[in-house]
């Protein structure tokens, strides 16, 4: 149950005509109390600096100060967002913020509009689902196009989502087979350096795609998929010459993919399979003479139908919230240097 009040008073230090409110929370549900107020919790902070106001426990009461009109909608998010937890939800800190972002931007909206369908329910009964708008853009997609091209920086769940997609659509009987898949090209090194047979060669390429699917799929159940080639991960050379029907494809890391290899490997796709194409365009380590396949084919695939292409950008990034910080930072000081040229 939750108890709203609130008074109005003038501000302290401020015109005439300027008042601040002060609004209480009584929360009588103990748990979701310590969701919002637990000594490991960041929510208030959080919420108090999307809607500048100040919020403060005392026993189970929260008491948020600040101007009018931000104390009010404070208190209209925290209500919608108790009403989440109540359903169960699980929000992480990246999606909180997406969330009071747009209370703030339309006081009116139901933050419960942006909770997406769940595409997954893995073995640890994490659901998984899209998180921010471009995300459900690129679930949508995926469901109704044959190929889609995600390009946007790491940490924006392109390998996660399709990941869930593929396990899902697969459990459902609509593909016979999961295909993993990309190029074997990191920082300049040579398969031919690495140790070991090509299977021990390509696997530490690979390791993102295992994680994402022992995640998604119980080991044993992954494994003896694999073991039966019903899941294939394997680098793109292998691609070359096959026509992959009734199959789920996810080539990763694109931005590795030269013009050459990412024509030959959409052109693989077969009778009722689907190819999702993966890449950061920032992170490539193709040599600087080579063309970015994955740019060509988001430039000149993105009008022809059954094909779409998403962008993502910072906010969608879901990983540690420095990570947007990063990226920032990044992107500054690269406009930076381009205008000193």
């Amino acid at each position: 149950m939750i108890t709203i009040s609130g008074k109005e008073r003038k501000a302290k230090n401020r015109p005439e005509n300027t008042y601040s409110l002060i609004e209480k929370i009584e929360l009588e549900d103990l748990d979701l109390f310590n969701r919002f107020s637990g000594t490991s919790s960041d929510m208030l902070n959080i919420i108090e600096t999307q809607f500048d106001v100040n919020i403060s426990v005392r026993g189970n009461v929260l008491l948020i100060k600040g101007r009018k009109e931000g104390v009010g909608n404070c208190a209209g998010f925290i209500t919608d967002l108790i009403k989440l937890y109540e359903a169960k939800a699980d929000i992480s800190d990246n999606e909180l913020v997406r969330l009071a972002k747009a209370k703030v931007k339309d006081p009116k909206v139901e933050i419960n509009s942006y909770i997406y369908d769940p595409i997954l329910i893995t073995p640890r009964r994490k659901i998984v689902a899209p998180r921010t708008v471009n995300q459900k853009r690129y679930v949508d997609a995926i469901y109704k196009d044959d190929i889609v091209i995600g390009i946007g920086p790491a940490g924006t769940g392109k390998t996660y989502l399709s990941m869930a997609c593929a396990i899902s659509l697969f459990q459902k009987q609509l593909f016979d087979r999961i295909i993993l898949t990309r190029p074997a090209v990191e920082a300049g090194e040579k398969l031919g350096f690495l140790p070991g047979d090509i299977s021990q060669k390509i696997n530490p390429y690979l390791r993102p795609l295992y994680d994402a699917l022992y995640e998604m799929i119980e080991f044993e159940k992954a494994m003896k998929l694999i073991e039966t080639d019903v899941i294939e991960v394997a680098p793109i050379a292998f691609m070359r010459g096959r026509t992959l029907n009734n199959s789920f494809v996810i080539l990763d890391e694109a931005q590795n993919a030269t013009n050459e290899q990412m024509k030959m490997m959409l052109t693989r796709i077969g009778s009722g399979s689907k190819i999702i194409v993966n890449g950061d365009i920032t992170q490539t380590d193709l040599p600087s003479d080579k063309e970015l396949g994955l740019v060509t084919a988001s430039e000149i695939l993105a009008d022809i139908s059954g094909i779409k292409v998403v962008n993502f950008d910072r906010t969608d990034v879901l990983r540690h919230k420095l990570v947007q910080n990063i990226i920032k930072a990044y992107e500054t000081n690269k406009i930076s240097r381009i205008s000193k040229k």
